[in-house]
């Protein structure tokens, strides 16, 4: 049965560089913020804390909701793996506690390969997905026209 998926992830920029979560499906690689799926009886940022750990080893602070958009699989590049998925995604700016464990997750995604500090100067070069939050990181502002950005990749 068809459901909705809500998942928390965190936007995390240190010395000008993206913390990004790189990932393979079928050839393709293309990178995606860190975090996932909120369990049932979770909050999203007790979500995104323990996502963060097991993805990357790190434990994180999280300061305020960025943005929320929603992912409806069939509508996007991945539409033949992804076409009953549907996501919705609330981004909180975040920072590391600690980088002394990162890169030491314990429960990985199946899909991650890595993760990668994107400099921002650059990230327009990088698969990062959703695109469309490119040119706002890139700015250094972190303004959005709308905290409800609608289905985009």
């Amino acid at each position: 049965m068809p459901y909705i998926r809500s998942a928390a992830r965190a936007l995390i920029i240190e010395d000008n560089k993206l913390l990004a979560i790189k990932m393979k499906q079928s050839e393709r690689k293309f990178y995606i913020l860190p975090g996932g799926g909120q369990n049932h009886g979770e909050t999203l940022t007790k979500a995104l804390e323990r996502e963060c750990l097991e993805e990357l080893g790190v434990e994180i602070l999280i300061d305020k909701l960025l943005y929320t958009r929603e992912y409806i699989g069939k509508n996007h590049e991945f539409d033949d793996q992804h076409k009953e998925f549907h996501q919705i995604e609330h981004v909180f700016v975040c920072s590391i506690k600690n980088s002394n464990f990162i890169g030491k997750g314990f429960d990985t995604d199946k899909r991650q390969i890595g993760f990668e500090w994107i400099p921002i100067k650059e990230i327009a070069h990088y698969n990062l997905l959703p695109k469309y939050i490119k040119p706002f990181i890139q700015k250094n502002n972190l303004v959005f026209p709308n905290i409800y950005l609608g289905d985009i990749n």
